[in-house]
């Protein structure tokens, strides 16, 4: 971790409050927001060295050790044939869930996305589930599971985000302390598969039905945000981050970005994985 300091800047990008019409449309190698953002500098706390340390369930994230089997993070056969195995374990282990259900992975870069195998780096400042989203896919995929009248005590959606390019990374993630925002701070953001990049016209035009489409939130700035990241990340690290915990009792969610570091030397382009699952409490 040599030259992380203790607290540096970053510039976030924050939906506007005049920003009415909020869609992602996601296509291969890259995606657009039909919404209006604004930068805002803000401190940024080195998560390693803070007191204390985030944790799931104070903070809505945190960071653990986690050997990975995978060669070849952005060979899809092998994170299809090994890595879904792993997240189950792990996810079980770090929270204590009866039952884990795999959504899939993302991989994404701050290189070149020519090839539309990767996904640019996230950077607005995002939870991936709204709070009526998260409860339906959990219902939804649970309900393969719900034979014998089988039902669940508590759900919990999360990502499970690992960078496996060398460290220091251009483009580290930024994550905010669920304590510290409000899910009224943030807008629905309606999420738009397309198969190729959609036209000014497309993306404005009305959509029949989608306030049922899968929706995240992208949120306003404010001040009182408490932000953190974890430098330096190494392959044998992960990130486990709440997206939405059916638990209100603690932290149930963590909204999240990606950041341009640009107070560091040296840095190398990111290349991450993030895994998404549900956890349930039988």
């Amino acid at each position: 971790m040599d030259g992380a300091a203790p607290l540096t800047e970053g510039i976030l990008n924050h939906v506007r409050r005049d920003s009415l019409v909020n869609r992602r449309f996601v296509f291969p190698g890259d995606e657009v927001n039909t919404g209006k953002f604004e930068p805002h500098r803000v401190a940024i706390r080195n998560a390693r060295i803070a007191n204390p340390r985030p944790t799931l369930a104070t903070h809505g994230f945190e960071l653990f050790q986690h050997k990975s089997a995978v060669r070849n993070f952005a060979d899809l056969a092998e994170i299809d044939a090994i890595y879904s195995g792993e997240i189950v374990e792990a996810i079980k282990s770090v929270t204590g869930a009866d039952l884990v259900v795999t959504i899939g992975a993302t991989l994404r870069t701050s290189a070149d996305t020519s090839s539309g195998a990767k996904q640019p780096p996230a950077a607005d400042v995002h939870c991936d589930t709204s709070p009526t989203h998260g409860p339906k896919l959990a219902h939804t995929l649970f309900q393969p599971h719900a034979a014998e009248g089988k039902r669940y005590r508590r759900s919990l959606v999360t990502s499970l985000w690992r960078t496996y390019s060398p460290a220091p990374q251009d483009w580290p993630l930024a994550l905010c302390d669920g304590n510290s925002i409000a899910p009224e701070e943030g807008v629905h953001n309606y999420l738009v598969r397309t198969p190729s990049r959609p036209t000014p016209e497309e993306m404005s035009a009305p959509i029949e039905g989608e306030e049922d489409l899968p929706s995240a939130l992208i949120f306003r700035h404010g001040p009182h945000h408490r932000w953190y990241y974890y430098p330096d990340m190494t392959r044998d690290e992960i990130v486990v981050i709440k997206l939405n915990d059916s638990d209100h009792a603690q932290t149930w969610f963590a909204p999240h970005t990606a950041f341009h570091d640009q107070g560091r030397a040296g840095t190398h382009p990111r290349e991450s994985i993030e895994f998404r699952s549900v956890a349930y409490w039988l």
